[in-house]
């Protein structure tokens, strides 16, 4: 696509980007041509679906599987009042559509599962993770390592918030280099029982969205090797390095799962054995 397929609505509307040397209408156009997965529809997806949909990301596919309730609308600011009760992939849909209709919205009403991930990934160009538990993250991050789909990690907790990128190079690492698995259920609380600031999601949210445009356009550096941590009580951001590991069960040297099939996204995400039982990888 060139400048001269970019209609005059389109040259108005994007103009701000239109006039960047680092965007200009070549880099709109790439925007408009991407296909980016946004995995939940809540307080990340709100602002990610957000930015993302102004930025004209040509088609945005939402999956989730819950349904909107009062206590979501203390950050999750697509969803309204008369939202309560709608599956979350329609309300998103519909805010989406009434602030973009260039954005082709795909919603996908469903829980992110081994039995549904590689298909729901299947023609999305980055997928960004907007979900609230860790079986779904460690699901997301195999998925996406092992079908070379770059992904973008987001979570909140309280007044904290991490973001980071894995671009799938041959030296970018995964979630599982980090974290070769999760804590014991039980051991971290979720935020219906710790709470979560009604704003930070809107940070977090905002810079992975910033995070998907910017890979689309092929412009300045991820966090591609990096986690980056905001702590919202002090205002203050941290980062520190992250590795590949050569030992890392999905993306190092020798690993051990080919398949989401050889996980058990249970408990520790650890590799399931013949059995199904999860073996430790420690």
């Amino acid at each position: 696509m060139s400048r001269l397929d970019l209609d005059s609505t389109q040259l108005d509307r994007y103009s701000r980007h239109i006039i960047m040397d680092d965007v200009g209408p070549e880099g709109q156009a790439a925007l408009l041509d991407a296909d980016v997965l946004v995995l939940g529809a809540g307080g990340l997806g709100s602002p990610i679906l957000q930015y993302l949909a102004a930025a004209g990301v040509g088609t945005l596919g939402v999956a989730d599987d819950d349904s909107v309730e009062r206590s979501n609308l203390q950050r999750q600011t697509i969803h309204g009042v008369d939202d309560i009760g709608r599956k979350k992939v329609q309300s998103a849909a519909e805010f989406v559509e009434s602030r973009n209709p260039d954005v082709d919205v795909q919603p996908h009403d469903l829980r992110v599962t081994a039995e549904n991930v590689e298909d729901l990934i299947s023609g999305y160009d980055f997928v960004v993770d907007g979900t609230d538990n860790f079986q779904t993250r460690y699901l997301v991050n195999d998925a996406c390592t092992l079908a070379g789909v770059p992904f973008s990690h987001g979570a909140i907790f309280r007044f904290e918030g991490q973001v980071t990128t894995f671009a799938g190079g041959d030296d970018s690492p995964c979630y599982r280099c980090l974290f070769p698995e999760a804590p014991p259920e039980g051991t971290v609380p979720d935020c219906s029982t710790a709470g979560v600031l009604g704003v930070l999601p809107g940070t977090v949210g905002s810079i992975q969205a910033t995070e998907a445009v910017k890979w689309v356009l092929g412009e300045g550096d991820l966090l591609d090797g990096r986690m980056l941590f905001y702590d919202a009580s002090n205002m203050e951001f941290d980062s520190f390095a992250v590795s590949k590991r050569p030992d890392c069960p999905v993306c190092g040297d020798d690993p051990e799962i080919d398949s989401v099939h050889d996980v058990e996204y249970v408990d520790s995400c650890a590799i399931g054995d013949a059995n199904g039982a999860a073996a430790s990888q420690n």
